[in-house]
């Protein structure tokens, strides 16, 4: 996915972007090519067990994506050729960090990244009338998206206009505070459907990002259109997994799984288009009058309506069930560890003396642990299984021939737990990424691992256009849970599901109780 608040750059992506113009031009040749072994020798599954499910003995509906890719290296090594089958192109898997290097430094001038084939055919074949050809940030390639980049870019990644969100989305985290004060039971605990609930604060949040609008999904009864579109999001991550990673045949026979899933797109698309058509109507009638104070939807209105209209559409796709998993693992890994959450808890009141303080841009400027606790959290419970490169040039990989566009998997996850990346990879420690924590406490420093393993919002021109808006919510919310409640977890290991996001497998019942002031 840590970052910028408030117009203040974290070293981290300092880091990132200094690499980032430390590229390989785009015809230079890699001198061990010809010395290197052919494409084709290297190891993998082939495609009978691919299909036939021998690989994963049959279980790959309940093998979580860590598994999988264990499996896959065990079996196989650091570098895998999965097979392309149904139509699909091959793709490698790579469990080497100096393999990401490579890819990123040679990606060229408009990176290539797999997007969801269903997706597309959605757009470009059942619904071109809405979306005229315009596939978004995640679908798009070449130059086509290159120009919906250059768009969005000035304004999405602006932290000036991050700024203008601090107290709108403050209010929704405050307001979230007595949701959660309410609903705990006897024991002081969650509900089980306490993911629902977090899921109705982040599309409550994403509306107001997205179309600067209140949904009202924190009120006691859900309206049918948000209920819907949190119940849709989650059902078309599910099939999109199905259709898209899983081995399917629907690009030559169109399944009851991919009907089902047009049918969703379409009933999201209804609804979440009314919604983009009454915030702009909305905004043409009421202009902001300063563009400092407006906010992306009216900075996006007045460069392409078309680019804006897609745009909040694929914000509110998103933003939901990535969030809520994301900020899960962050509250559960502090659930877990009370001397973390504690020592949270003492820096936050530095600039919340009164549980109901005002957070602001300014003061949220120095707050190095939540930052290096949502880090953490993220290393310890990826909510995404990885991300996918398309070689920019002929490669060789550990050893291998690889041609250029070959899709490339970065099977990371699986090493974030691991001590010879991270050593005490098992524990939270968050400490590990405070660049001033002395080396007498003990805590193994995140600044000599691979530069190129941990990114979890991507890098370089691909990286997520949402990150610091993502970063913003987590942090208000962490914030403002952490300064409120003392929080425990008092059951079995949190277990995700795997889809397009990693969902909790878990019912959500955190122990909440309220902190004195």
């Amino acid at each position: 996915m840590l970052r910028v608040i408030s117009g203040r750059t974290s070293s981290y992506s300092v880091a990132l972007r200094s690499l980032s113009t430390k590229l390989t031009p785009d015809d230079a040749v890699d001198p061990a090519w010809a010395s290197a072994m052919p494409y084709n020798k290297i190891p993998g599954p082939s495609v009978t067990m691919m299909l036939s499910g021998i690989l994963f003995q049959g279980q790959t509906k309940d093998l979580s994506i860590m598994d999988m890719h264990r499996i896959m290296r065990d079996s196989y090594g650091d570098l895998v050729r999965v097979p392309g089958v149904l139509g699909r192109k091959d793709t490698l898997m790579s469990f080497s960090p100096d393999d990401y290097e490579k890819l990123f430094r040679t990606e060229g001038q408009w990176p290539n990244r797999r997007g969801m084939d269903t997706f597309v055919y959605y757009r470009n074949k059942v619904r071109p009338d809405v979306f005229k050809g315009m596939g978004g940030l995640v679908n798009e390639q070449g130059e086509s998206w290159q120009r919906f980049r250059t768009i969005v870019n000035p304004v999405m990644m602006q932290p000036k206009t991050i700024r203008l969100y601090v107290d709108k989305l403050d209010e929704v985290a405050r307001e979230f505070m007595e949701v959660i004060h309410n609903l705990r039971d006897e024991k002081n605990e969650m509900p089980g459907d306490f993911h629902h609930w977090l899921n109705r604060w982040a599309l409550e949040t994403i509306g107001v990002l997205a179309l600067d609008t209140r949904f009202g999904c924190l009120e006691k009864e859900l309206s049918n259109d948000s209920r819907d579109i949190i119940k849709y999001i989650r059902e078309v991550f599910q099939l999109t997994w199905k259709l898209d990673v899983l081995p399917s045949i629907w690009k030559f026979y169109k399944t009851s799984t991919f009907n089902k899933l047009m049918a969703l797109l379409d009933e999201l698309t209804r609804i979440v288009m009314s919604k983009v058509d009454e915030a702009i109507i909305r905004m043409e009638n009421n202009p902001t009058q300063s563009s400092d104070s407006q906010s992306v939807l009216e900075k996006l209105l007045k460069v392409d309506r078309h680019v804006a209209v897609v745009m909040a559409f694929d914000m509110l796709m998103a933003g939901v069930d990535t969030t809520t998993s994301a900020t899960t693992s962050i509250l559960y890994c502090l659930a877990k560890n009370p001397d973390k959450q504690a020592k949270l808890r003492d820096e936050l009141r530095t600039i919340l003396p009164k549980r109901d303080s005002r957070l602001t841009p300014d003061n949220m400027r120095n707050l190095p642990y939540l930052r290096a606790c949502i880090k953490e959290g993220l290393r310890m419970y990826s909510p995404i299984a990885g991300n996918i490169r398309a070689a920019g040039k002929d490669l060789v990989l550990q050893g291998y021939q690889v041609p250029k566009g070959t899709d490339v998997a970065l099977a990371s996850i699986i090493m974030y737990h691991e001590d010879k990346h991270f050593p005490r990879g098992g524990e939270f420690l968050p400490e590990r990424w405070l660049k001033d924590e002395p080396e007498s406490t003990g805590c193994p420093s995140a600044k000599n691992a691979h530069p190129f393993l941990f990114l979890p919002f991507g890098f370089g021109p691909r990286a997520c256009i949402g990150l610091r808006m993502a970063n913003l919510e987590m942090e208000l919310l962490v914030a403002r849970i952490t300064r409120r409640f003392e929080y425990r977890w008092n059951y079995d290991e949190l277990k995700l599901v795997s889809s397009l996001v990693n969902i909790p497998e878990n019912e959500l019942r955190f122990e909440m109780v309220e902190v004195d002031e």
